[in-house]
């Protein structure tokens, strides 16, 4: 067992977070191996305006599970790259609307193949173990466990009965 495995919760978040960022590496290695200059940072947006053909940024910050602040940071950073833009939403001048530009669409038609073959391999790899069978519904549990739980409240509340136990012990 190593370190981080001998950890248990304790190192739930430094986990996920290692995971994420290999697994973000390798994609973004698959990316540039094909010629393709992506960021696997952007999936969401363009995956949803591939499914939409614009989206205001509450419904990408929505949608995402990111903060307003965070989707319009990202939106920006694309519309600088020229591939995507914003319009003003004809029936609320305050609501900016995002689409893909032509460039934007060009690189998603680059970009649709390597998803395809993203969800393929992860497919074949997740059913040769049967432990990774396992993994995104226990996710998908665990973020819904997070909704309806205040965890930091919940710790606090164990912290006060563990503090409250070794006081009663000092006398």
């Amino acid at each position: 067992m190593n370190f981080y495995e001998s950890l248990g919760h304790l190192v739930l978040g430094s986990r996920l977070r290692r995971l994420s960022e290999a697994f973000l590496s390798e994609i973004n290695k698959t990316y540039q191996a094909a010629g393709i200059e992506f960021d696997a940072s952007w999936f969401p947006v363009f995956y949803l305006l591939s499914k939409n053909e614009s989206l205001s940024i509450k419904e990408l910050s929505d949608t995402t599970g990111v903060s307003h602040p965070a989707a319009s940071q990202l939106v920006t950073n694309l519309k600088s790259k020229k591939l995507l833009k914003t319009t003003t939403c004809r029936d609320d001048g305050r609501r900016q609307l995002v689409q893909l530009t032509k460039a934007g669409r060009a690189l998603l038609e680059q970009i649709l193949p390597v998803w395809e073959a993203l969800s393929i391999t992860m497919e074949e790899l997740v059913t040769a173990e049967v432990e990774c069978q396992h993994l995104l519904p226990a996710i998908a549990a665990l973020e819904k466990t997070f909704r309806s739980v205040n965890l930091s409240q919940k710790i606090g509340q164990k912290l006060s009965t563990l503090q409250t136990a070794a006081h009663g012990q000092e006398f």
